[in-house]
């Protein structure tokens, strides 16, 4: 027969002075348990109705230990009375704690359906770190979200985003930045992916082509045939000095990157991501590794004298990774380069100027064209060097190609290459900021300019 505990009075309860659990008798599984510091509380062990299996296969009973309350708020008839009214709860299959730890997890599960597509995403981002090539990789992953979704569906809970959001990001891309709209669709979709398997929605991905959103966008091949291959709109060389005047009137850390591309023919991406630990002002150079270049390779940028002046104008201190940091201290977003020379060429316009329109496309110039399809004609032109006899002609071709961090297939340029040319770079980038820096002002405007 089982062993059953001695009925205990109050007096012989108030003399136990050792922690430790101490069944008290009147109930089966009834105790005081004692812990260091002498808080003392009451407590039923008893099993539940729920099974679970041992690893040799066999299936046993919980048992749980419920609290009744602190002794001596609660005495020990009422300590009794509870433990016997749970007792019989525990007979009739009713088992109030699972009862309430039922209860929580439907909570959390609701609290968790109403996290925000912002949320998710960056989880997502986060567990998917292994699967990006390199840093540069999985900072595009998640810039390219931040630039396009997050203004549309971040606040959204992630349950709740239908076909009818999607469109809303993509339609005003789809036809002008197709490729870059394609990369947002598919990292929706894998976002909405990993919140399904997170439990988080239900039903098909909206963000797949094979649902309703292939009928609510022009079919991707129609869009690629249409569109051609499209050059990056640029803006004239004969206005590049005046862009840079204007440029120069603004204040905005945009402003500051956006002169710092130009001077250094550098992609958005990469003067974005700038570092500090990067630039060698000794030197006089920009040094970027492999994992931060579009050609996966190490890249060393001249610096101007106007490019220095740039970089030591910017605010520095402790903590700061990045050269150009927006007032939270993060970095730039993927859109704020093409914003600001949105707003420059409004602004120009407005005020009776020609604006900043590449005049074989009719579009407005974007970062990439600005800062490196403009250089690249202005090195070729007949007139950007000045010789030692006074001629004036084109810089080599194989200087822009390496200031451009080109990857040559050509077998003579690549062994050309190989010395980097940093002494005749430094030439090319100097001449190009003089050139920047001509007084040319048809399209400055003053007040505002931010």
């Amino acid at each position: 027969m089982p062993k059953v505990a001695k009925v205990l009075s109050d007096r012989e309860i108030k003399a136990i002075r050792l922690p430790g659990f101490y069944p008290v008798g009147g109930v089966k599984g009834l105790g005081l348990k004692i812990s260091t510091g002498d808080s003392r509380s009451w407590i039923l062990r008893a099993t539940t109705g729920e099974l679970r299996t041992a690893t040799s296969g066999k299936q046993y009973s919980v048992r749980r230990d419920y609290g009744l309350g602190g002794f001596p708020d609660v005495g020990l008839a009422e300590a009794r009375r509870r433990a016997l009214e749970l007792r019989q709860q525990l007979r009739s299959g009713i088992d109030p704690v699972a009862e309430k730890n039922a209860v929580r997890a439907a909570q959390r599960a609701e609290r968790a359906k109403l996290k925000t597509f912002e949320e998710v995403a960056r989880e997502c981002h986060a567990v998917r770190q292994s699967e990006f090539k390199n840093t540069k990789h999985a900072a595009q992953w998640i810039n390219t979200l931040e630039g396009y979704a997050f203004p549309f569906l971040g606040k959204i809970p992630v349950g709740a985003i239908e076909t009818a959001h999607i469109v809303e990001v993509l339609q005003p891309i789809w036809l002008t930045k197709h490729e870059t709209a394609t990369r947002v669709r598919q990292r929706i979709a894998s976002v909405l992916d990993y919140a399904a398997a997170m439990e988080l929605r239900t039903g098909s991905n909206p963000a797949g082509l094979q649902g309703n959103l292939r009928e609510l966008l022009p079919k991707s091949k129609a869009v690629r045939k249409k569109a051609g291959k499209r050059h990056h709109a640029r803006i004239p060389v004969e206005q590049m000095a005046s862009f840079m005047a204007d440029l120069r009137t603004r204040s905005s850390i945009s402003a500051k990157a956006l002169e710092f591309a130009i001077l250094t023919a550098g992609r958005s991406g990469e003067v974005r991501g700038a570092l500090w630990s990067e630039i060698d002002l000794e030197r006089k150079v920009w040094r970027l590794s492999a994992e931060r270049m579009k050609a996966d390779r190490g890249h060393t940028v001249p610096l101007s004298d106007a490019a220095i002046e740039l970089i030591e104008s910017l605010p520095k201190g402790s903590g700061r990774k990045l050269l150009f940091t927006n007032s939270k201290q993060a970095g730039l977003s993927d859109a704020a380069l093409g914003k600001l020379i949105k707003d420059m060429h409004e602004a120009a316009v407005e005020a009776g100027g020609k604006g900043y329109i590449d005049p074989e496309q009719g579009r407005i110039a974007t970062p990439h064209g600005t800062a490196r399809s403009s250089f690249k004609d202005w090195s070729r032109s007949s007139t950007a060097r000045v010789m030692a006899n006074g001629n004036m002609s084109s810089f080599p071709d194989e200087w822009g190609e390496l200031a451009l961090a080109h990857v040559n297939s050509d077998e003579t340029r690549a062994a050309y290459a190989r010395s980097e040319l940093l002494d005749e770079r430094g030439e090319l980038m100097q001449a190009w900021a003089e050139y920047l820096a001509q007084k040319k002002t048809d399209n400055i405007v003053r007040l505002g300019a931010k």
